[in-house]
């Protein structure tokens, strides 16, 4: 019998080429708008960048129509538009001495960045191979984490120990890290779902899980907090225990984890405040942000936050224009920053087309994942989408005193080799759950009952190598983990 394929969308690439081209045009033309308002002549500089920018955007695109051709065509495009503005603004910055010499390195990492999403693209071919590293993932992780605590290469910068200096660079390795703990709880949870599910005890409204099915994912998120506390890095440690609540609860539907977060967010907080400096500084800052006192400090004072949301003020409805505001005046303007550099040079009207162009790559994220047939794939786009929103929230929320600031920056906006090259890791990750979300599945022929076939497995083409690794896509489990279901359950 001949095998039939279903009815699945195009691949779509060239709406994708289209888009690109589009988003090329703002982040390039926004370069050359620095130099106009700048009274700066344009040099072959600008042109020589644009085509290095352009090139490996390109060829980003040309890998995903070899590697993953029915992937959401609408992700590269909004990435690369966030990319290209965010270069764009730390060239404008550069024109002040403290920060000179930003754009040219965020244009390198941004080439390396997308250089390695393209080989992890390349050569991983199906998300699902990562689940096979579930517990590789986790010890990366706490490696990662607890690189920054060795001596001679953990280095403190404004009060959180979250750097190495290795060979004369910088790297935050927490970056990486929160990919891979994501990778780990996906993992964790699609191999255990029913177990944690159903061997669970009821304490009134609330069912809460055995222990020790809960206990490797557990230990996993209270090490990863414990070190990010240590290191000062508060920011981290709200967005991993966001991804934490948010993956369990996706993977059990019960809205008790989301009450039971809340509770221990609050219990964190008090903790916190009692016995951590840095993050009593933090909210004395975000309360009395306009005190006299706090606002002279010469460490941890809230100079910043006050520039950030006068320079935002400044900017209005409409803005002041790029290189006729002062986003200078706010302490690390071209990272921690730039949401309210941009809000001053292209207004309230700017920023917010920026923040939907977050929201856009989000639900893209979060489609992906809700696309895909296996519980594995739909976990980790889950929790790389919330990573993703997080980060956004924490940083606006910070800026504009909606909650303590934080050490976090905005993804692809903002300075720092480490955070760009995580976040095109994590789109690449995403278009390959996209693909295998959106491309045609290919249904063999039905089985008699010798069972010389197998039956109900669907077949999405590729090697005997990759059908292994999806074999688990229908079922997400093993004969031996049905076993221990079912004694759990009795």
């Amino acid at each position: 019998m001949n095998e039939t394929a279903q009815a699945a969308p195009k691949p779509r690439r060239n709406v994708e080429l289209v888009l690109l081209l589009v988003a090329l045009i703002i982040g390039i033309g926004a370069q050359f708008l620095v130099a106009v308002s700048m009274d700066e002549p344009i040099t072959q500089d600008y042109y020589i960048e644009g085509a290095v920018f352009a090139t490996i955007s390109l060829a980003f695109h040309l890998a995903l129509r070899f590697r993953a051709r029915y992937a959401d065509p609408f992700i590269l495009p909004i990435v690369v538009t966030l990319n290209g503005l965010g270069i764009a603004m730390i060239h404008r910055l550069d024109f002040t001495a403290s920060f000179d010499g930003a754009a040219d390195r965020q244009l390198v990492w941004t080439v390396v960045s997308i250089g390695a999403a393209i080989a992890l693209l390349w050569f991983l071919k199906d998300h699902r191979r990562l689940r096979q590293l579930t517990y590789v993932s986790l010890i990366v992780s706490v490696l990662l984490l607890f690189l920054p605590m060795v001596p001679g290469i953990g280095q403190e910068i404004f009060g959180a120990r979250v750097w190495v200096t290795i060979f004369g660079m910088s790297f935050q390795p927490s970056e990486i890290a929160k990919i891979t703990l994501a990778v780990f709880f996906a993992g964790y949870l699609a191999n255990n779902r029913d177990l944690i599910l159903l061997a669970g005890k009821k304490v009134g409204p609330f069912t809460f899980p055995r222990l020790q099915d809960l206990a490797p994912m557990a230990v996993a998120w209270v090490v990863a907090l414990g070190v990010l506390i240590v290191q000062n890095d508060l920011g981290n440690a709200l967005m991993l225990f966001g991804l934490f609540v948010t993956v369990i609860y996706v993977a059990t539907s019960r809205f008790s984890w989301i009450a039971i977060g809340g509770v221990f967010i609050a219990i964190g907080a008090a903790l916190a405040y009692q016995f951590v400096n840095h993050f009593r500084e933090r909210v004395e800052i975000w309360l009395n942000a306009f005190d006299q006192e706090i606002y002279e400090r010469a460490y941890g004072g809230s100079h910043q936050v006050v520039q950030g949301m006068f320079g935002l003020a400044n900017g209005g409805l409409t803005g002041t224009g790029f290189g006729n505001g002062m986003p200078t005046q706010a302490a690390l303007a071209n990272s921690d920053m730039i949401i309210a550099a941009f809000g001053e040079e292209l207004g309230f009207i700017g920023l917010s087309a920026i923040l939907v162009l977050y929201l856009l790559l989000f639900s893209r994220y979060m489609r992906a994942g809700i696309g895909t047939r296996d519980h594995f794939g739909k976990l980790l786009a889950t929790g790389l989408a919330v990573i993703l929103v997080l980060q956004v929230f924490v940083v606006v929320g910070g800026i504009t005193r909606v909650i303590p600031m934080s050490g976090l920056v905005s993804p692809f906006l903002a300075a720092g080799g480490s955070a760009i090259l995580a976040n095109w890791l994590i789109v690449a990750i995403v278009l390959l759950i996209s693909h295998s979300a959106r491309r045609p599945v290919v249904v063999g022929p039905m089985v008699n009952t010798s069972g010389a076939e197998t039956s109900g497995i669907e077949d999405r083409g590729g090697s005997a190598e990759d059908r292994g690794a999806r074999q688990d896509s229908s079922t997400g489990r093993s004969g031996g983990e049905e076993t221990q279901i079912q004694e759990a359950a009795r």
